[in-house]
């Protein structure tokens, strides 16, 4: 499959090999080169970080050393019964 190099130095990959691999708008893909000079391509998973204020960390790390401790019993009751979203 031949493809160009747009003046910007873009590539557009074809729908074809998108719906393939599952590729939608927004994935990341990392690039590489083999020794043999193929560029490679892997899609890769990014999530967000998220910022605490000190505050937070401090409320954090006060959470992690009480331990695991038991749901109360309407959530309990609440996740036997949930079903998947229809839509």
């Amino acid at each position: 499959m031949l493809i160009a190099i747009d003046k910007r130095g873009s590539i557009n990959l074809p729908a074809e090999i998108r719906k393939k691999l599952g590729l939608e708008k927004g994935t990341y893909l990392d690039l590489s080169l083999s020794k043999g000079g193929a560029i490679i391509l892997n899609p890769v998973a990014i999530y967000p970080t998220i910022r605490l204020s000190e505050e937070g960390l401090v409320k954090l790390q006060e959470g992690r050393k009480s331990g695991m401790g038991e749901l109360p019993n309407w959530l309990v009751k609440d996740m036997k019964s949930a079903e998947p979203d229809s839509e």
